[in-house]
Parts: structure tokens; sequence; C-alpha cells
């Protein structure tokens, strides 16, 4: 098992390029289901999670060719999928509990084949994210649902799903992607009520149009599809990935450093996080290349902040954003309404030095003049950046445990701290 080893205090400047976004690009790769022509996905980040998912695809009858650059494991940034055929509707325990978005496979099978049988994804290590909405939405599409040894068994009679209204009693990212593409084949028009609005699933709807769905509203809460016979192929760029964006302005401001972020529409991009880190200090400027990052106060700045469903401030930055906090001038205060159990980075922080206290979901933080580098292990991929972040900025060494948590989110980490000046090395750890 690998472990980073991090040499802080040095500050940082320079250049890093925005990879595709992990959330916009898994759900993609699953539209490739829908499909008997080839879905071209450029910008695809080079992840654990992406290699995951596509040796699902491959079990469901997907064939993947990597274009232009070598290949998922060899710094490919192309992938065409075409599924001519759907071999088998089963998704197995074995890749399924790898990663939670597997399954969103659930409705491009259901829609294309009227039948799947996904195993459940069971729990996770920031809380438990039920997949109750996903079932509730497809039953109001007329499949029979049945639950049965750790699978999700769904049937569509007549071996098509049929139009309605899904509304959501609460705001669900996956649940609404799933829902969206199986209403692409569905007969007659399904209306999504209560949609999450997430750019990812901004952008899955605009990919989904592109291969001849017919999908309006996107961008806002009600999502309304005009269910077709077919999709056809497309090609569609994975939008950039905000929370590394997000990650990077913080690695700037925590180190005192100057970061251009290159990629397209940053600013937009990082809607949610974008006044959060002004508020605490930060300051930004557009360039030719993407949006300049830098701290412009003497110190960071103590703000109060709560976590919200976009366009608010995104959970997947909270971690982040209290590694920033520790050093902050004065106190911040920091709720978190998304997730349970999503604090599991505090210890980690506090044994760096760091003064927050925790009462429920509300983490309040003192700043502290200095953070002293310590071991550490990452609890979950948000979680393993915060770690990352205070290591920057620590005195001494770092040593962050159980990496394989950030190999499913950020590409190329150390490469593109070590490009800034950062002193960061990736190691085997003791033993191992």
């Amino acid at each position: 098992m690998d472990r980073l080893v991090i040499t802080g205090g040095e500050r940082l400047e320079g250049q890093i390029p925005v990879s595709g976004a992990k959330n916009a690009a898994l759900p993609l790769m699953c539209a490739g289901l829908l499909s008997k022509d080839s879905l071209v996905l450029s910008n695809l980040p080079q992840l654990a999670d992406i290699r995951t998912l596509a040796d699902l695809l491959k079990g469901h009858g997907a064939e993947l060719n990597v274009e232009r650059d070598g290949g998922l494991n060899g710094g490919g940034r192309t992938l065409s999928i075409a599924t001519p055929e759907i071999t088998s509707t089963t998704a197995p325990y074995d890749i399924v509990r790898k990663m939670r978005a597997s399954i969103l496979v659930l409705g491009p099978l259901l829609a294309r084949e009227g039948e799947a049988t996904v195993s459940l994804p069971g729990g996770c290590a920031i809380g438990n994210r039920p997949i109750d909405l996903h079932l509730k939405g497809f039953q109001e599409m007329g499949a029979e649902i049945e639950l049965k040894e750790g699978y999700v068994r769904a049937h569509a009679p007549g071996g098509k799903l049929t139009g309605g209204t899904v509304h959501f009693p609460i705001v669900s990212v996956g649940a609404t992607e799933n829902i969206l593409m199986a209403a692409t084949l569905a007969e007659g028009t399904t209306i999504i009520e209560n949609a999450a609005r997430e750019p990812e699933i901004s952008d899955l709807a605009h990919c989904l149009n592109k291969m001849g769905a017919r999908i309006t509203g996107i961008g806002t809460e009600t999502l309304t599809v005009e269910g077709v016979p077919a999709l056809h192929g497309a090609e569609h760029a994975v939008m950039p990935d905000r929370i590394e964006a997000g990650s990077y302005a913080a690695a700037a401001a925590i180190t005192n450093g100057r970061i251009e972020l290159i990629g397209k529409n940053l600013k937009s991009v990082l809607t949610g996080s974008y006044d959060v880190l002004k508020d605490a200090g930060l300051g930004f400027e557009q360039t030719d290349g993407g949006l300049m990052c830098w701290l412009k106060t003497d110190r960071i700045q103590g703000i109060n902040v709560v976590t919200q469903p976009y366009p608010g401030f995104p959970t997947d930055m909270q971690a982040q954003v209290m590694a920033l906090m520790t050093l902050c001038d004065g106190a911040s205060v920091i709720t978190e309404t998304i997730f349970e159990n999503r604090f599991m980075h505090v210890p980690e922080l506090t044994r760096m030095g760091a003064d927050i206290t925790v009462h429920g979901n509300t983490a309040t933080v003192r700043g502290v003049k200095k953070l002293l580098g310590a071991p550490v292990m990452a609890t979950d991929l948000r979680a393993s950046m915060s770690l990352v972040l205070a290591g920057l900025a620590a005195e001494g060494d770092t040593l962050v445990n159980r990496i394989y948590h950030l190999d499913r989110g950020y590409e190329g980490l150390v490469q593109k701290l070590t490009a800034c000046g950062a002193k960061i090395i990736r190691e085997k750890a003791d033993g191992v």
C-alpha cells in the first residue's frame, strides 16, 4: 500500500491543468449502454474509478476503445464506448462493491433491455447513501422491483418503461442521473420533479441530447424527457472537475502561493465554492488559459459555511475548506448537512495541531499559527485531499497513508503539485 510523504512549507507557484470531472465522467460512461453506436468521450480523467467502471461496462457487452493517447492505463484522454448488444444485464457484487456509482448502470440496462439485476452497493465511509429514491423512480415508470440476496432485480412489464411523473422528496444526484438516462428510451414523457441541478447532471443531459434524446429544462429542478425509440452515437467532452479546481485553489491559499488553474469556464465551474473561497481571502483573476488563484489577505480569513445542494457550497469541498480554516485568523464554523460521518478527517487534522471541536454536524475551527507534520490516515477521497493540503502547509514531514482514496478522484496529483514546487513523493508504506 502506498503513502505520500510531504515536506511542508513550500510556496506553490505555477500552472495546474484541471482534469475532466470524475462525477461527470462516470454517468457519461454509463450512458454508453443506451446505444448500439459509439459514444466518444474526450477529456476523460485517468482514475481508479474510471477503470473500475470500464470493467463493469465490458461485462455488459460494451466495447471500449481508447483513441489518440494510448489507453486507460497509458494516459489516454478519449474513450469510445459502443454497445451493439447487451450481453449481460447483471452487475455483480465483486465490481459494484468497489464503487457506488456502479448503480448507474441500472437505468440504462432497464431502459434498453427491460430488465436488470444489480448488486446493492452497500454502505459508505462518509455515511449511508441508500438507493430508495432510484427504485421509487423506476417504480413510477412502471418497473417491478424485487430485493433479493443482496441484489436489485428490476423488470419492466412488456419490456419497456413508461413515462410518468417522478418526484423526489429530497434532492439526489445519483437518482436524478439514473432516472434521466432510463427516461430517454421510455415510452411517453417523463417529468422529473425536484431534480438535482449539479452541473454534472447538465453535462449528462447535454450529452444525451447529442445522442438523440429529447430533454428540456436542463439546469432547472424540473426535467422533461420525451422518450425516443433509440439513441445514436455522439461525441462529447467531459466538463472540468469543479472539486479538483477548488482543491488546488485552496492549495494556493494555504501555501501563500499563486497557481493558475488551466481549463475552460472555471469561474462558472467553481459555482458554490467560488464565493466561499473569496470570503476566505482568495483572489481570482481570469487568464487566457483559465483562472489565477492566490491569497489576497495577510492570513486566511475565518468563515461560516454550510454545505448545500448545488448551487450551494458542495459537501465535496468541506474537508478541503476545513484544512484551510485550520490556519485562519480567528474562528470558523462549518456545518455539514449532506452526509453524516463526514468529519472523519477532524482527528487527523488535530494530530497535526489543528484546533477543531465537533458538535453533531457542526465543526468549530479555531485558527492556529502553524501546523506540524505527522503520520495521518485518509478515510475517504475528500478527507485525503484535506490532509494533503494540511501537509503542504505544515512544518516538517507529513505521511499520508491509505492514499488509494486519492487515486479514485485526483488525476496526477503528485505530478501536478510537484510541478508547482511542492515537496511530495509517493512511496511504499513500511512493511508493504
